[in-house]
């Protein structure tokens, strides 16, 4: 339900331009079919959206139709901008572009005092500071959590050691420069944390099991004893 209230605010975005829309186009953007972008019209057309036009032809939305504004106050914006600035500096490709994204979106629908408070934050993250390689690494690895998939990798230890590791991913944690992933090592039978720029030649494998005792609950009821 949530990807698909996502994607409804984000046709509604791509019709505000003020110029007609051909729903390929508008799928190509939102990677749908274009028979979902007809289904999602006509529900914002029920919905009361003033939105014009026809398959075959193309949709554009009548000028004076906005969003409600988003009730956020000045420090939640400066909170907002900061961490999407952190993401887009620090996280994966994936993420950096979505960060832009969010922050496109919230900026559409502020109302002016607050969309000045946003272009006049003094709240930086450096720009460009994860490598291309990290990055590519963190959208890999953030695939893997989700989709339940081992990973193999090669990896240095701290005191210069090579060694091979398969692992079951459950979690990506952000250390203020560093990246490490949380897994259930198979090698081990225990609960890890690896270094991303420590890792080489990442492989996702096939999808592991659910399983008691094993999972990120359990991973950080046992770092807490630590």
């Amino acid at each position: 339900m949530s990807r698909r209230a996502d994607r409804l605010f984000r046709l509604l975005q791509l019709l505000r331009g003020g110029r007609l829309t051909t729903a390929r186009k508008l799928a190509e953007r939102l990677e749908v079919s274009e028979r979902t972008v007809y289904r999602d019209v006509r529900d914002l057309l029920a919905s009361g959206v003033p939105i014009e036009g026809e398959a075959g032809v193309g949709y554009v939305m009548r000028a004076g139709f906005d969003l409600p504004p988003l009730m956020f106050d000045a420090a939640e914006i400066e909170a907002v901008v900061l961490g999407a600035r952190m993401a887009r500096a620090w996280g994966g490709a994936r993420l950096a572009a979505s960060a832009e994204e969010a922050l496109r979106k919230i900026e559409a629908v502020l109302p002016p005092a607050l969309r000045e408070r946003m272009d006049r934050t003094r709240l930086y993250a450096p720009g460009h500071v994860a490598s291309d390689a990290v990055r590519h690494d963190l959208d890999r690895l953030h695939a893997a959590i989700d989709g339940n998939l081992r990973v193999a990798f090669g990896y240095t230890t701290e005191t210069g050691g090579l060694t091979e590791r398969t692992v079951r991913p459950l979690g990506l944690f952000f250390w203020g420069g560093v990246w490490t992933l949380a897994a259930w090592c198979e090698l081990r039978g225990d609960f890890r944390a690896f270094r991303i720029d420590r890792m080489t030649a990442i492989v996702l494998g096939n999808n592991f099991p659910r399983e008691a005792g094993r999972g990120l609950p359990d991973y950080l009821a046992a770092a807490m004893k630590d």
